[in-house]
């Protein structure tokens, strides 16, 4: 199986606050790699050492074959990075923003890029700091796209969207992702953001990978079952009939509608 993404026992600490705890993960190329887990378990510090903004402590990352300590220009002309609290140019429009970002990648694509701006409805003569939150997510994520990269990192992109925005993002993605075996890993503190879309999932918790999987075996373990009786028994069964593998037993009948 060939990797885009390595974590090997990767430890990061800011002073006496332990952030990764000897972190691993693979993430397959071609994957949707959701990496999910609370605020503060370590997801942005990840990535950050993944994309060579960060140091690890001990440990190494490896991105697409290579040691995230040597990524240069030549390597970010393959990788899209769109962080949540993504500093932009913001003086800049949006399309003279995207002009600008145009000679830097040798794979820019005009009618792809075209595409975005029309399916994303980006204001080409707005200037970024001018654009909503979620506009400014669309001009981000049209010029990661625009170049076709191998590898798309995405930090926290949907936190406080609109439904609407969030479906045009989805969207957007699976296409690019579709039609040229893009890898993306994204990171979120809610699964059911990106649950719909994600091949693969990781749970991270105060800095280690409890546990990572494709979506479909994860979602082919646990099953919700709800049983409703036309009377409430006299007495509740015994606690020792229900299968040894459950979760959560419960007795109580389910709540009237507006209680």
């Amino acid at each position: 199986m060939s990797l885009a993404i390595r974590f090997s026992n990767v430890h990061k600490r800011f002073r006496r606050t332990r952030v990764l705890d000897g972190l691993d993960m693979d993430v397959p190329q071609g994957a949707i790699y959701a990496l999910v887990g609370a605020n503060g378990a370590g997801k942005t510090t990840s990535i950050r050492v993944l994309m060579n903004i960060l140091r690890a402590d001990s440990g190494s990352a490896e991105v697409l074959g290579t040691d995230s300590r040597r990524l240069g220009p030549d390597h970010f002309r393959t990788i899209g990075h769109v962080s949540e609290n993504q500093e932009m140019p913001e003086w800049m429009t949006v399309g003279y923003f995207l002009e600008y970002l145009k000679p830097f990648y040798p794979t820019w694509d005009d009618a792809w890029a075209t595409e975005l701006i029309r399916r994303f409805r980006l204001p080409l003569d707005r200037r970024l700091k001018d654009l909503s939150r979620g506009m400014k997510m669309k001009a981000a994520l049209a010029s990661s796209l625009a170049f076709h990269p191998k590898l798309l990192v995405l930090d926290e992109p949907f936190g406080g969207l609109d439904p609407i925005v969030r479906e045009d993002l989805v969207e957007g993605l699976l296409e690019c992702a579709g039609d040229n075996a893009m890898t993306i890993l994204i990171s979120s503190h809610d699964l059911a953001e990106i649950e719909s879309f994600a091949s693969h999932v990781g749970y991270l918790d105060e800095g280690r990978l409890q546990f990572s999987e494709e979506l479909a075996t994860l979602s082919a373990r646990f099953r919700e079952v709800e049983v409703t009786l036309p009377e409430a028994p006299t007495t509740p069964p015994p606690t020792q009939t229900w299968p040894e593998a459950w979760i959560r037993e419960s007795n109580e009948p389910p709540p009237l509608c507006g209680s």
